[in-house]
């Protein structure tokens, strides 16, 4: 019953984006929690956030996420 994935990790640009692809060729809703992750460089992480993530599903900040039960 899992529809919506939420991100957060290291390497923005690699890992966390790497497996955000994989998840949406699956059809997951992907949400991006882009003050949750980190990469190497500050530039390389906003290119993921405002760049990568924007296409891909919903980039919000962690004051924003809110979980319900279903």
């Amino acid at each position: 019953g899992v529809t919506t994935l939420v991100f957060a990790g290291i390497a923005t640009n690699l890992g966390v984006e790497s497996t955000a692809r994989a998840a949406g060729d699956l059809g997951y809703d992907l949400v991006f929690v882009e003050d949750a992750m980190a990469a190497l460089t500050g530039p390389e992480h906003e290119a993921s956030v405002k760049l990568d993530f924007p296409r891909l599903g919903t980039v919000v900040r962690a004051a924003d996420v809110h979980f319900t039960r279903g």
